[in-house]
């Protein structure tokens, strides 16, 4: 496969990575308003502020693929100040994170044993 058409596929050297997330929240005696601060909260510090992106679901069995939001992999620091955020939450419970993986492509499989407890 030719450079260009690498580089247009995000293959080989052009490869993208990102991390999955999981976490719990307390669905049953949270009001909708501190969920949707919460959420805004989160997307606007935690993912936002450090160049990030992501997508999915927030909540019960909720999982979110965060990817940069420029050209390029996530980084291990941003992952970190992720889960940092995360953790510093008294709302948030079992944060959950993968290890990197092809922000394009994805794993073949739906094995996610991967992601472990922070």
């Amino acid at each position: 496969m030719k450079k260009r058409l690498r580089k247009k596929l995000h293959k080989a050297e052009f490869k993208e990575l990102g991390f999955e997330l999981q976490f719990d929240l307390p669905d049953s005696t949270m009001s909708q308003e501190d969920y949707l601060d919460f959420c805004l909260r989160f997307l606007k510090e935690a993912i936002e502020e450090n160049d990030l992106l992501c997508g999915g679901g927030i909540g019960a069995g909720g999982r979110l693929m965060i990817v940069r939001r420029s050209r390029g992999s996530a980084t291990e620091e941003q992952r970190t100040i992720v889960v940092n955020w995360l953790n510093n939450e008294p709302l948030v419970q079992n944060v959950r994170v993968s290890d990197f993986r092809d922000a394009w492509y994805g794993p073949k499989s739906l094995d996610y044993s991967d992601i472990f407890m922070h």
